[in-house]
């Protein structure tokens, strides 16, 4: 096995650079023992061979991944500008997923938003006041020493974060590419389904992101994993909360023996008071609910 050595620069951390490593590490590893040394050493980094958001030298041929240098490292179609994890992941994320549509939507999800927010630019707002969204970032920078506490050696903290960037990226991976194989079940059943306004499925899939994206769905049914039965309402966008039918009024918040008797259905268990979700004991139980819920 090979030796090789990624050089990211010294003093503090960002997504960026832990990212841009962690997915390196994950795809060298395999094959070679990987050692991470943290400088701004002109002469440690030209002996490396990676390196990560520091050098100014942006060089997939040579693996460079810098951005810092005048006129950065390239923008993506949507104006998003590169940062080095954005840069490791064009050319090693679809390796690393073993498919370019698992690396372009973990390139959305993931890679775009902390190019971004490396480089500066914002992708959201503010819509209540000071309430902020809680990223992967935050989660980093907790890791690191207040002003009030002892400074604790940062490349340490680097090592101890880097499984954690790890981890998160195989996971996104499986999620992503279980997800893509779920897909086409729930297409084929959609397509099966005679009434397309209440879809049925017998295993647990992710169906509450797909089904959107067609017509006429307006709930759903499927198990749980601990043996009882749902009801989703289907929402009207795949980025929205609002359903497009509502369960009935009368159900929302009540649970056991009083959506029972409300219900008139034995076996109901609970109904959210948001109205998109109800739970039954069985899936004969349900089905009498869902077709409560589309007459309604």
């Amino acid at each position: 096995m090979k030796d090789i050595t990624i050089i990211t620069h010294d003093s503090s951390f960002h997504a960026d650079d832990v990212f841009a490593v962690a997915t390196l590490l994950l795809v060298l590893e395999k094959e070679h023992e990987v050692s991470v040394v943290r400088s701004r050493d002109q002469a440690v980094i030209a002996e490396a061979d990676y390196v990560v958001d520091v050098g100014g030298v942006y060089d997939p041929d040579k693996n460079c991944f810098d951005h810092h240098q005048a006129g950065g490292a390239g923008k993506r179609e949507n104006s998003i500008p590169y940062a080095s994890f954005g840069l490791v992941w064009k050319k090693y994320g679809e390796q690393l997923c073993g498919s370019q549509e698992i690396a372009n939507y973990i390139d959305q999800i993931l890679v775009q938003p902390i190019d971004a927010i490396d480089n500066g630019v914002a992708i959201s707002r503010k819509l209540f006041g000071d309430i902020k969204i809680y990223d992967v970032g935050d989660f980093l920078n907790a890791f690191l020493s207040t002003w009030k506490e002892e400074q604790n050696n940062v490349d340490e903290i680097f090592e101890k974060v880097l499984p954690y960037a790890k981890l998160i990226l195989n996971r996104e991976i499986t999620r992503q590419r279980d997800s893509l194989e779920a897909r086409e079940i729930i297409v084929k059943i959609y397509n099966e389904s005679r009434d397309k306004k209440l879809i049925i499925f017998d295993e647990p899939y992710p169906a509450l992101e797909f089904l959107s994206k067609f017509p006429e769905p307006l709930f759903f049914i499927m198990p749980r994993v601990d043996g009882t039965w749902s009801i989703r309402a289907v929402r009207d966008r795949e980025d929205s909360f609002i359903n497009r039918k509502d369960l009935p009024e009368s159900w929302a918040g009540k649970s056991g023996e009083e959506l029972e008797k409300v219900a008139r259905v034995p076996g109901a268990i609970f109904c959210h008071s948001g109205r998109f979700l109800v739970v039954a004991k069985t899936k004969e139980a349900i089905l009498k609910l869902a077709a409560i819920a589309l007459r309604s």
